[in-house]
């Protein structure tokens, strides 16, 4: 009956992205599965409401978090910082070094918004444009932005992604950074070779788009517009709670956009509900976005996903694979496990938030302590969801930069990270049954 019941949710998730409609309803559908499951072996209909909302809640401050970020988001656009971020950034580029830069622009970016689809409709689209005039390949572009708004997405204080893992696993995100990067570095410097060599070879020439221009058409590009960022980083640095670090950063760019940008007080009220819109098409077209309401589908993605937790604890719907699961850990290593699971929750979730709590469920039982378990999940779910082509964490940015699907194949740091994870993880199992 478990098979069964897990077979006809993945259906379901398959059925939703055939016919492109919203995962929210096939999560929604999971969710009615997984209360007849319960009824089934005999659990009240009471019984299972206080699961659903117990599982719900333990995503309650992330949820609130994911308010905060949307309107920082909003507001780091009508401030100006975004656009004076981007002149900086891009005053970098040059044909020889493009590929590494577009690489560690869009690093840089998902690091300071802790978001992957807004790095790539932004920095992403302006590295792709400037690339297409320099003649690169789009499966290059595409495979240099994937791999640079992922690099933040998994390591940045305000990401999405990292704080539901440390929601999940009860850890610090600040602990939860600092071994990240250390299980990062050598992906992240390989990458850097290697993306620099490739844009050595694929160099052709051709002109970098004055975007200076483009954004002084909407907005007073002054150095002052870097301090909502500058406050953000600062505040990180010093291990200030991610909420209080936002909302410091948030007040910061209310007088910037004001002031200097001459934004009306209900128009930034505005913004920060629904997002930044430009009137100028060519400046929407990189920047539009942010907002609470563009949180409201990953907040829903989570909210639903999270109230299967409890369901699947109580009701043992998830033993037999658990017990699989840890079978595949004893033959081979237990973040081999936990990166097949992931593979696998990632190719029937086709999304990043599912995928990670879905692992965390059926991993559970391999864990040693809170925090390993959250660098695990991190190098696991986090990053191999986007590496899945049908999946919405690799689709969403490639199709903001118009890069096809094959880009994927050229994600070297999504690639690097798990397979160095993976050869490290032998090499401890062979050292201890030395």
């Amino acid at each position: 009956m478990a098979w069964l019941t897990l077979g006809a949710f993945c259906a379901g998730l398959l059925l939703c992205l055939l016919l492109d409609a919203p995962i929210l309803y096939a999560l929604a559908f999971g969710l009615a599965l997984f209360l007849l499951y319960g009824r089934r072996r005999g659990f009240s209909w009471r019984e299972l409401a206080k699961m659903t909302l117990d599982g719900a809640l333990t995503v309650k401050n992330i949820l609130l978090t994911f308010v905060l970020i949307g309107v920082l988001t909003a507001l780091w656009r009508a401030a100006g910082t975004i656009p004076v971020i981007v002149c900086y950034a891009t005053a970098l580029i040059r044909p020889s070094v493009y590929l590494l830069m577009t690489f560690l622009l869009n690093c840089g970016v998902s690091v300071l918004t802790g978001t992957s689809f807004g790095t790539g409709a932004t920095m992403g689209v302006i590295c792709a444009t400037m690339g297409v005039a320099m003649g690169f390949d789009l499966r290059l572009i595409g495979g240099a932005v994937l791999s640079g708004v992922y690099f933040g997405d998994r390591c940045s204080p305000v990401s999405t992604s990292a704080l539901l893992v440390a929601e999940l696993t009860h850890t610090s995100i600040f602990d939860n950074l600092r071994g990240m990067v250390r299980t990062a570095l050598v992906p992240f410097l390989v990458s850097c070779a290697v993306f620099g060599v490739l844009g050595a070879m694929g160099a052709h020439g051709g002109s970098v788009p004055d975007l200076r221009a483009v954004f002084a058409r909407g907005f007073v590009l002054h150095w002052a517009a870097l301090l909502p960022a500058v406050v953000i980083l600062l505040l990180s640095a010093l291990r200030v709670n991610v909420k209080l670090a936002m909302l410091s950063s948030i007040v910061t760019a209310v007088p910037l956009c004001l002031v200097m940008q001459r934004v009306a007080p209900l128009d930034m009220l505005r913004i920060a509900l629904t997002g930044y819109r430009a009137a100028d098409a060519e400046l929407g077209a990189m920047l539009n976005g942010g907002g609470i309401t563009s949180m409201l589908r990953v907040g829903g993605i989570v909210c639903l996903s999270a109230s299967y937790s409890d369901i699947f604890r109580k009701t043992g719907l998830l033993d037999g694979a658990k017990r699989a699961i840890e079978a595949l850990a004893a033959r081979s290593t237990p973040y081999a496990a936990m990166l097949c699971t992931s593979i696998l929750g990632g190719m029937l979730s086709c999304n990043q938030s599912l995928d990670t709590i879905l692992t965390y469920q059926l991993c559970l039982g391999l864990k040693q302590d809170d925090h390993a378990y959250a660098i695990d999940l991190e190098d696991t779910a986090i990053i191999v969801a986007p590496l899945i082509p049908w999946s919405i964490a690799g689709a969403v940015p490639l199709s903001a930069v118009g890069a096809p699907t094959s880009a994927i194949l050229f994600s070297v740091y999504l690639y690097l990270l798990p397979l160095w994870r993976l050869l490290l993880s032998f090499r401890s199992s062979k050292k201890a049954t030395a």
